[in-house]
């Protein structure tokens, strides 16, 4: 088999980590599988360098930004193939740029177009491990690119589908993917396995283990994921197709985002156009929009509400400030004490009543519900900031994720 591995900056925060990760390394290849491995910056690294730049200049160049970013990556795959070598297995590390990962100009935060990989294939083939630096590709102008936060595992998944993979097992600091977070949900239960889709909704939803993209670009190309602890050799959590075992229950998970802002412009005139020319502006920032709300009055105008992620806020209140319909200034009003809790689940698709069990559950603990997104498979609900905790268990407790006997209130 051909298995790609992809350790975080937690698993190689420091030297001793390294060499734990290069004897998981070792064990995989004992076992007579050919070995990739996608690192991560050291724990702190990335962080370290968007400091330093800051310090020389509020808004560093994002071309710049990326060359410096890149950085942290490389210093981790010369440590590992190091640590491979000293313990006779023979590697070579990769930077983005030699092993093909070409992306398009969008400094970092850029997409991945294609992964070449000749070069893989020929250290593969002599018999050596290779170790490639995530988080980082080449554009056609031949700059240095960075692929955005959590972009390591988006590398994991396009070299293991470049590749054509038998599986990318995604080593981080939890064990699998749970019912909830088992920080605020102390019952909550490690799933054996989950589809794509929910993975992805959970991702996109605020769940931390797995980034967005690398969930989506393995859904499209059917790269089977495995998600595992760096720390312990406990079984972790397969993300695949979706079968017919993962539909029987309604609901998979609960989430929450705390890293939301709601804007709402009042008394926008009700005529064509003038959502188009508010979110039009939005858009052009590159700042992610996700829930809308329309309400339309009986004067001739609307209030729209909208959420943003918390870290473009100030950026989305600049260009709201820009903006004048009928040659009036909009009237904005930002909430930031806010936080969004979803539930997700296939099985949503064969089952009824989902909502009005999920609104029920949050009325009973006098939790508002301020604004409300769905689809097929998951529901999201706006609510105050300070009931985030007591809305994820009070939603976990509802569902039964905790199995039978377990997690009950006291």
């Amino acid at each position: 088999m051909l298995i790609v591995q992809k350790f975080g900056g937690t698993s190689v925060g420091d030297v001793a980590r390294i060499q734990n990760v290069a004897a998981r390394v070792n064990r995989v290849r004992a076992q007579g599988h050919q070995v990739v491995v996608v690192v991560s910056a050291m724990a702190g690294e990335t962080d370290r360098l968007v400091g330093l730049a800051h310090q020389i200049m509020e808004l560093p160049p994002p071309r710049e930004m990326d060359l410096l970013l890149s950085t942290g990556e490389r210093v981790t795959i010369a440590l590992l193939a190091m640590a491979l070598e000293a313990r006779g297995i023979p590697a070579q590390a990769f930077t983005g740029r030699q092993v093909g990962i070409e992306t398009d100009s969008e400094h970092t935060k850029a997409r991945i177009e294609r992964v070449t990989g000749e070069r893989l294939k020929e250290c593969l083939a002599a018999g050596s491990v290779a170790v490639v630096a995530g988080f980082q590709g080449i554009s056609r102008a031949s700059d240095v690119t960075t692929l955005g936060r959590g972009g390591s595992d988006l590398t994991a998944v396009a070299v293991a589908a470049a590749l054509q993979a038998d599986r990318c097992d995604i080593y981080t600091d939890v064990d699998g993917v749970y019912t909830a977070d088992p920080r605020i949900v102390s019952h909550a239960r490690k799933l054996d396995r989950i589809s794509f889709e929910e993975m992805l909704e959970l991702a996109s939803l605020g769940a931390k283990v797995l980034q967005t993209r690398s969930v989506l670009f393995a859904m499209r190309h059917n790269v089977p994921l495995q998600v595992l602890s760096s720390f312990s050799d406990e079984p972790g959590t397969l993300v695949t197709e979706e079968d017919k075992e993962m539909e029987q229950l309604a609901v998979s998970g609960v989430t929450y985002d705390r890293n939301q802002a709601k804007i709402t412009i009042h008394q926008v005139p009700d005529h064509p156009g003038v959502a188009s020319q508010i979110f039009q502006k939005v858009s052009g920032a590159n700042i992610l929009i996700d829930m809308i709300i329309q309400n339309v009055s009986h004067q001739g105008t609307t209030d729209i509400s909208f959420t943003v992620p918390r870290a473009d806020l100030s950026q989305a209140r600049k260009l709201m400030a820009d903006i004048s319909v009928d040659d009036k200034p909009l009237n904005v009003a930002v909430e930031e004490d806010i936080a969004k809790v979803s539930v997700v689940g296939v099985g949503m698709r064969s089952h009824s009543g989902v909502a009005a069990q999920m609104f029920d559950a949050l009325a009973k603990d006098k939790i508002n519900i301020l604004m409300i997104s769905t689809s097929e498979i998951k529901i999201s609900c706006v609510i105050n900031e300070r009931y985030t905790e007591l809305a994820v268990r009070a939603l976990h407790d509802a569902f039964g994720l905790a199995g039978p006997d377990k997690g009950k209130k006291k």
